[in-house]
């Protein structure tokens, strides 16, 4: 049924929207996860999720490129089985390189949840209607689908595609002191030293480029920039060190992941994070409907003008 769906998409459409619409479209494939109650049923939702996203993201991956699908091998492990249904081709087995497959299979941990971030928030927020699991993931997809939060990956590469070469780092970090430039996959809301998820990245990249036999002339500057950057006070006492979208996308590039897919392989992992706080949520004895609160601060006592005196 899933795939008849995604069918229906151009073949041009972007996979995080084919995701996100394939998500919200497995409410209605599975009508008993409305019993929220039903602890066995949470249980299901969930296994349900964290199983079926990869083969939904490797359906929208394939689909964009006008190619078949490619149904999941359950003799493989979860990273092994979700890149044989992105590259499997017309080999009877398809048997992942255990680099690319440890190289996944980290960026999956590291990326499944992060705190109260947008989409884990969007998760909750939109899960305290006690609506079904799968309609509250969704909402985590279209948090995750905007480019300030699943697209910093991207932001990054088009930034070191920008600056082109090393020797154009110290111009692009004056630049950037000087308000004309954005230094991308630096700084976090949380750490405010060194990412530690993008330091086990990195010793990633180098095995990941060997596995695909690929040069990667963006990593050289990656690695220049972030030499550069913590040698220079500016940055450091502002706490700017290298986050964990620094290197993921090098990664993605390197495996032949365009880059309007890169949102999707974070959704992937991050599904096991928000249905862990939602499966946190839904237990909360004392869990109310989400209301923030706000606070009008625009003009007052303005008199009303009729509408044919406008």
């Amino acid at each position: 049924n899933i795939k008849n769906f995604m069918n229906g998409f151009r073949h041009d459409a972007n996979p995080m929207g084919m995701l996100q619409a394939s998500v919200g479209a497995l409410s209605t494939f599975y009508p008993e996860a409305k019993d929220i109650d039903d602890e066995y049923q949470r249980h299901v939702a969930a296994v349900r999720l964290i199983a079926k996203m990869p083969t939904l993201a490797a359906f929208a991956y394939r689909h964009s490129l006008g190619l078949p699908y490619v149904y999941p091998d359950n003799d493989l492990s979860y990273a092994g089985n979700f890149l044989s249904m992105l590259f499997k081709m017309a080999e009877p087995k398809y048997e992942p390189d255990p680099r690319l497959e440890k190289a996944l299979d980290v960026l999956f941990i590291l990326h499944a949840d992060h705190e109260q971030n947008c989409s884990a928030a969007a998760v909750r927020v939109v899960g305290s209607s006690r609506v079904d699991p799968f309609s509250a993931i969704t909402a985590g997809c279209a948090g995750l689908y905007g480019p300030l939060h699943g697209g910093a990956n991207v932001a990054v590469l088009r930034m070191l595609q920008r600056i082109g070469s090393i020797e154009n780092i110290p111009d692009f970090l004056e630049g950037v002191k000087q308000g004309d430039e954005r230094l991308m996959g630096f700084g976090h809301r949380v750490y405010k030293n060194y990412d530690p998820r993008a330091r086990i990245i990195r010793s990633h990249v180098d095995e990941v480029l060997e596995a695909t036999n690929k040069e990667s002339p963006l990593l050289d500057i990656a690695i220049e920039l972030e030499k550069h950057a913590l040698d220079d006070d500016y940055f450091t006492s502002r706490k700017l060190y290298p986050n964990v979208d620094f290197y993921s996308g090098l990664i993605y590039e390197a495996l032949g992941i365009p880059t309007d897919a890169f949102t999707v392989m974070f959704a992937i992992p991050r599904t096991s994070g928000w249905m862990a706080q939602w499966m946190e949520m839904i237990d909360d004895p004392e869990l109310k409907i989400a209301r923030p609160r706000q606070i009008y601060t625009g003009p007052r006592d303005i008199d009303y003008v009729p509408i044919d005196e406008r």
